[in-house]
């Protein structure tokens, strides 16, 4: 792998969570995630302790509240389907505040709410304290298919690049006087689009060409050998286990 790139959702540090194998840390999101999906929804102070071991986890990793929560506004798409559901789905009716809504839409917002902002927290947390390179090489090590790795990796590499280039063309347009305004506009975009695609793919072919010329053939060579101690595997197992005795003691509940 050659060199990493740094993104806004990393934040620089050296806490104990910073300095863990990456695959250690993948392992550790994916058992949580696992756990809380499989949570019962009923078992509401359930995912509120997920919260708080997510809590401790940051303060762990050094980092601040105002940062996690403003990385969680990417699921606003799924709060606004989650609104919705009260109103479409069928069932038993019960009125809050005088409107009347479905309860198992209530519960199904709930899950959704829940089980969505609890995943995006914990892979906010993954991201804030791992560098994509680094993120590579864990799938590496976690013996993912290497053509799926290949594909994170150039993905990592060149979605700078290719976002560079869509910057360019806009300035392009707008230097010659164009903004869009309304759906007349949208062939023009439409052409950029294209454009683009077409600009991506000649790239793709002379990069490959690039590569095939110097001694490519399928596979990437690992130069960073990442691997990890039984204390560090505990240490990343301890977020995973203690979400499994909280959902092992909702379902008994």
């Amino acid at each position: 792998m050659g060199a990493g790139h740094a993104h806004k959702l990393y934040r620089h540090g050296h806490s104990p969570v910073h300095e863990l194998p990456p695959h250690t840390k993948l392992a550790a999101v994916l058992g949580f995630v696992v756990v809380v999906v499989s949570t019962p929804r009923e078992a509401v102070w359930a995912f509120a302790l997920y919260a708080v071991l997510l809590g401790v986890v940051a303060g762990r990793a050094r980092v601040p509240a105002g940062f996690l929560l403003r990385r969680l506004l990417i699921e606003i798409p799924f709060v606004a389907f989650a609104l919705l559901m009260p109103f479409v789905v069928p069932g038993e009716q019960t009125e809050v505040l005088g409107v009347s809504l479905s309860v198992p839409g209530l519960w199904g917002a709930w899950n959704v709410l829940a089980k969505g902002t609890l995943g995006v927290a914990a892979s906010v947390l993954l991201a804030s304290t791992t560098e994509l390179r680094a993120l590579v090489l864990g799938l590496q090590r976690l013996k993912l298919p290497p053509l799926l790795v290949q594909i994170a990796s150039f993905m990592i590499r060149y979605g700078d690049v290719i976002t560079d280039e869509m910057r360019r063309m806009s300035v392009a347009r707008r230097s010659r006087g164009f903004e869009a305004k309304g759906v007349r506009h949208w062939g023009v975009l439409a052409k950029s689009a294209g454009a683009l695609f077409i600009r991506s793919y000649e790239r793709g072919e002379r990069v490959h060409l690039a590569m095939v010329s110097r001694g490519y053939s399928g596979t990437m060579p690992v130069i960073d050998e990442v691997t990890a101690t039984r204390a560090q595997w505990t240490y990343a197992a301890a977020l995973p286990l203690s979400a499994l005795l909280i959902c092992l003691l909702g379902w008994t509940l």
